[in-house]
């Protein structure tokens, strides 16, 4: 049996196919990102699934694909928790955009990620190839949903957002200044923090005022982390997350000035990856580019 999982800051979500692909069970954990979390964390996030727990044994193959595993470091400390608690598995460990690829196509393409975090690259049919490094949530990440709650709040503060949308806010977010500095400066985890605010967008009946945010960020994330790849103009823009499957008529709105072709809007890569498991990796049991 093979275990898939698609994690970032805030969730991850896993499947189990058996030898057949068919689905043994999909269960969630919290937020497993090596880059973020300490490693006792990830541990107890893992131990603590009953799903997890019960198959761990009888697991042959893990293969995750994260938020924070792009760097050497901390994929080894995650690779490492794997094989520790998956102990009969071979453990393979790659960032969320390869995930997001095999989600979204197989064919050439521009793939991005707007998450809690927020990422793209081109693929090639073959490879993937990133135009800029991500730097993380304090100085990019646009379009994410730390990007858009750090939008919330300032907006709240420097009372910008319209009165109705402020009352709704406060209702929703305990907003006292001691309380954000310290869950931004003091506490782990600001990025996921920050992104918590988001949902208060995507939760809600859409204004005016949210209209324009999503749209500023929306275009900015198109300006800087689309338009970058050369090939934009030639092949299919696609994108992965929860922020792009509510916002796609902004998302459309926003590229079609640039003459660019929306392509495939996946809410979770987990769903969008099992047909390529099932038509491609589990034929060749398991192994993957």
């Amino acid at each position: 049996m093979i275990l898939i999982a698609d994690g970032g800051s805030t969730k991850c979500d896993w499947i189990l196919l058996d030898s057949t692909g068919e689905i043994v069970f999909k269960t969630r954990t919290e937020g497993l990102n090596p880059a973020v979390f300490e490693k006792s964390l990830l541990e107890k996030r893992i131990q603590d699934n009953a799903d997890l727990v019960s198959h761990s044994a009888s697991i042959e193959a893990v293969h995750f694909y994260g938020a924070g595993c792009g760097t050497e470091k901390p994929a080894a400390m995650l690779q490492k928790v794997f094989e520790n608690f998956f102990v009969n598995a071979e453990v393979l460990v790659k960032e969320d955009m390869v995930a997001a690829v095999y989600a979204a196509t197989t064919e050439p393409g521009i793939v991005c990620i707007l998450g809690t975090g927020s990422n793209s690259c081109y693929f090639d049919g073959d490879e993937i190839h990133m135009a800029v490094d991500s730097l993380g949530y304090i100085l990019m990440d646009e379009a994410s949903g730390n990007y858009f709650g750090k939008r919330l709040i300032r907006d709240y503060y420097y009372k910008r957002m319209p009165p109705e949308v402020a009352s709704e806010f406060e209702k929703r977010f305990d907003l006292t200044s001691d309380t954000i500095k310290e869950n931004l400066y003091k506490k782990s985890n600001p990025n996921t923090y920050l992104a918590s605010f988001a949902e208060f967008i995507f939760t809600s009946e859409r204004n005016g005022y949210f209209y324009k945010i999503i749209t500023e960020g929306i275009q900015e994330f198109v300006e800087t982390r689309v338009l970058c790849f050369p090939e934009a103009q030639n092949v299919p823009v696609h994108f992965i997350g929860s922020i792009a499957h509510f916002s796609e008529d902004i998302i459309r709105a926003a590229v079609w000035p640039y003459h660019l072709t929306v392509g495939n809007i996946v809410r979770r890569p987990i769903d969008g990856i099992i047909d390529y498991y099932r038509n491609d990796v589990i034929k060749k049991k398991y192994p993957v580019n």
